[in-house]
């Protein structure tokens, strides 16, 4: 439905498709600017609901990345990450650290091609993600054109923080807005993938259904899931070796956040086979959610820098002490009973 609505005659020359993070928005700014730049005429059986037929001249070179009106910016660790070079990358070595920002050098040769006449007829789609991602003097480089334009030019801006870009930017985007997919859907997504224990691995990402399906091409399955919290507890570093920083940085966030809720007899979110737990007396209460929340402040800290090459054996094995002591407690010295699944 959000599709056929962008898809509308009346839709604007700049979108912004914006949402929780891991429910496909770039994959849908694609499909959007795929269905402005398909060749095959609309109301043909092959284009339903206005979407690309996915065969035409067109719709494959946008599939080998070389349609010559389309234009994907990406920071360059999203390039990385979903196999997209830019032309902006081309004739200079990529840095040891990939950027996380779009910069105003993308910005300005996006802005220059969409000056530029069209290839093919179809008009011209420049597709930013994730915009929020965007540095300041990108966000002002691209807002006169925002404004006004070239004929036949079209942006689609995507991110998961709309509130991360200028308001100047947003008053000139028309708006989409893309919620969390329904839970049988989403398990029957992942199932379709041959993803085992796609329940989960659901709810280890929060109901988005994309970063669930990366979490299994990382090499990381229900059961490795389940058992985070109990190696945690029990300060087995070496279970978790294999764990991305930054992916078992997460997972750790995620385990704090449920014991808060376990010691409050609300049920996990993320953890989902462990159980609530009965209400500790106010006074170890306030003390173990002291020690907890400690432990999630010194995790947002570890995680601004969890992309810097330090020795991830080393990583992981700092995190899994913390996190013992985090969880530690009268039940929890106990063989680590509280942090037990219901299994």
């Amino acid at each position: 439905k959000p599709l056929a609505e962008a898809l509308r005659p009346q839709s604007g020359h700049a979108l912004l498709v914006h949402g929780p993070q891991g429910v496909g928005q770039f994959e849908f700014a694609m499909a959007l600017a795929r269905a402005w730049l398909c060749e095959t005429p609309e109301g043909e059986a092959q284009r339903p609901g206005g979407r690309a037929c996915g065969h035409c001249a067109a719709c494959r070179l946008i599939d080998a990345h070389a349609h010559p009106d389309l234009r994907v910016l990406l920071p360059e660790v999203w390039q990385i990450e979903l196999g997209w070079g830019n032309e902006a990358d081309e004739g200079g070595e990529r840095k040891k650290t990939p950027s996380k920002e779009l910069k105003v050098e993308q910005v300005r040769q996006a802005l220059d091609f969409s000056m530029l006449t069209g290839g093919r007829g179809r008009g011209k789609v420049v597709v930013l993600h994730p915009a929020e991602q965007m540095n300041g003097v990108a966000a002002n480089a691209l807002l006169k054109t925002l404004e006004e334009p070239p004929p036949g030019q079209r942006f689609v801006l995507s991110c998961g923080a709309p509130q991360g870009l200028l308001p100047t930017i947003r008053s000139r985007c028309q708006a989409v807005r893309l919620p969390l997919p329904e839970r049988a859907p989403a398990l029957a997504w992942l199932t379709a993938r041959g993803i085992e224990g796609a329940e989960a691995l659901l709810d280890a990402c929060g109901g988005q259904p994309l970063h669930a399906a990366r979490l299994a091409e990382a090499g990381l399955d229900a059961a490795a899931w389940t058992a985070l919290p109990g190696a945690v507890a029990r300060g087995q570093s070496a279970a978790l070796t294999g764990w991305p920083v930054p992916v078992l940085i997460d997972a750790l966030q995620k385990l704090c956040h449920d014991q808060m809720l376990r010691l409050q007899s609300i049920a996990p979110r993320y953890f989902t086979a462990l159980t609530p737990i009965d209400r500790p007396a106010p006074e170890r209460l306030q003390a173990e959610l002291t020690r907890l929340s400690a432990w999630g402040a010194e995790l947002r800290r570890f995680a601004r820098h969890a992309e810097h090459p330090f020795n991830a054996g080393l990583a992981v094995e700092a995190l899994v002490q913390q996190g013992q002591v985090a969880l530690r407690g009268p039940a929890a010295s106990r063989g680590g009973r509280r942090l037990h699944s219901s299994a």
